[in-house]
């Protein structure tokens, strides 16, 4: 079944008053999907805010923490608004500290203000601990709530521990071992619990060539490990090789994802938003792209001055303006490509700044193929269509001769400013992400007619 499935039937029984229905029914779904249909179901108008809190008020209390967490902030400052002080508590009591610290971040300060209010000391003073991180370190989406053992420990005391503390814990399937001033010594999982004897004591079985990240390291950079070695938790030490936390898989995918989705919009001159697209107002779509379109129509001002400057020779040889598009939009292209890969590249990990030589090589022979075919399949249409067909009498050999050499040179050099430009922004400390489509095609477009108007008068004289 389908999301719109559920909603349907969710809603259905609640129109219908079938709440000990619909209760079951809400059961046998996923917190992600509960979430989604709520979300769809306001949306869509079809669900007020009083039947949204009825709604949730039938879940059961495990389930509903867990839906809280996955629904977006807009979805949970309404509830919020709703809950009672009790129900607020019951709500974050239940939920995973990093999950609690992911709400407040969203939140207004009067939310966060009665969040922190409906939580223990305990979890407060841990919450403050997370939030006093660098928003893209991996202290920030760390969790503290992990299972750790003592080294002296033998494999029976190890599980009493596990099940004594591991109800409230967000993982249990990797234990750390730590020493008396916390120390990250190693790790064991429970599968190797499981399949060794009773007594083994933890210091002969423990893994200690073990992979660990710091609090102030890149969460991106936390985040590719799990991807690239199929982590599905990794310790965080602070200086002095102390455990402070761990970062589970589910919220690698996250910063992935938002990662991804940041570099998406910076490629294609947007400023990152916080809102998905369809909650998004107007306004906010508006302020996110009119910086970007302001400066690229500005920095367009340099093509029209080179088109100025060489007006006489477009006067004397005319047919020559009717392929300035075709040159800047394939420039603009291949540019787009080398870019595109340069950056994602970049981003995973798998191109570094010392192999910038590498790539500009790679690139040229790229684009020496890639513009000799273009060049080839240019010269013919030229002469066929715009020539024959067409009976274009400005079209002459020579003319397709400075079209062809134009596109070749500019495949070339569109290639290897989309390749260096990403890699020099990195160097530079900038992102690279901006460094992509809109500004190379710029770039491209201003030098692309240059070389054309540069062989025009090479070749033709003009």
């Amino acid at each position: 079944m389908t999301n719109l499935d559920f909603s349907e039937k969710i809603l259905s029984l609640l129109q219908d008053k079938k709440y000990a229905a619909l209760q079951k029914y809400l059961e046998t779904l996923e917190p992600a999907d509960i979430a989604e249909c709520m979300t769809d179901l306001l949306d869509d108008g079809e669900l007020e805010e009083r039947d949204l809190l009825r709604l949730f008020r039938l879940l059961p209390k495990e389930l509903a923490s867990d839906t809280f967490a996955e629904m977006d902030a807009d979805l949970q400052e309404k509830l919020i608004g709703g809950f009672t002080d009790k129900e607020l508590s019951e709500v974050l009591q239940d939920m995973f500290l990093d999950d609690t610290v992911d709400v407040i971040e969203e939140m207004p300060a009067s939310v966060v203000k009665r969040i922190l209010k409906a939580v223990d000391s305990d979890t407060r003073k841990s919450i403050n601990q997370v939030l006093s991180y660098p928003e893209d370190s991996a202290g920030s989406i760390m969790t503290i709530e992990y299972v750790d053992l003592r080294p002296a420990m033998t494999v029976a005391e190890a599980f009493a521990r596990i099940r004594e503390t591991g109800v409230d814990k967000e993982t249990i399937y990797i234990c750390y071992i730590i020493g008396p001033t916390r120390k990250l010594l190693g790790l064991v999982s429970v599968r190797e619990l499981l399949l060794a004897a009773p007594d083994t004591v933890l210091r002969d079985m423990m893994e200690t060539n073990i992979t660990a990240v710091s609090t102030l390291d890149d969460r991106e950079d936390v985040a590719n490990l799990f991807a690239r070695y199929d982590y599905t938790a990794l310790p965080v030490v602070d200086k002095e090789n102390r455990l402070v936390g761990i970062v589970t898989v589910d919220d690698a995918i996250d910063v992935l994802q938002e990662e991804a989705t940041e570099d998406i919009e910076k490629m294609a001159a947007i400023t990152p938003s916080e809102h998905p697209y369809l909650r998004a107002k107007t306004l906010e779509i508006w302020k996110q792209r009119i910086p970007w379109l302001l400066l690229l129509m500005v920095s367009a001002t340099f093509t029209g001055m080179i088109i100025s400057g060489f007006e006489q020779a477009l006067a004397a040889q005319a047919a020559l303006i009717a392929f300035i598009p075709m040159l800047m939009d394939t420039g603009g292209n291949c540019g787009s490509q080398a870019s595109v890969t340069v950056i994602r590249g970049m981003s995973l990990g798998e191109i570094e700044l010392s192999d910038v030589l590498r790539v500009m090589w790679k690139e040229i022979r790229v684009s020496l193929m890639c513009g000799g075919v273009l060049g080839a399949v240019a010269f013919a249409k030229i002469m066929l269509i715009d020539g024959l067909l067409m009976g274009n009498p400005g079209i002459t050999v020579p003319v397709a001769a400075v079209v062809c050499a134009t596109l070749v040179c500019t495949v070339v050099l569109a290639k290897l400013v989309g390749c260096t430009l990403p890699m020099a922004a990195k160097k530079l400390g900038f992102d690279p992400a901006v460094m992509a489509s809109p500004f190379i095609t710029t770039i491209v477009d201003a030098l692309s007619l240059l070389l054309y108007f540069q062989i025009a008068s090479l070749l033709l004289g003009v």
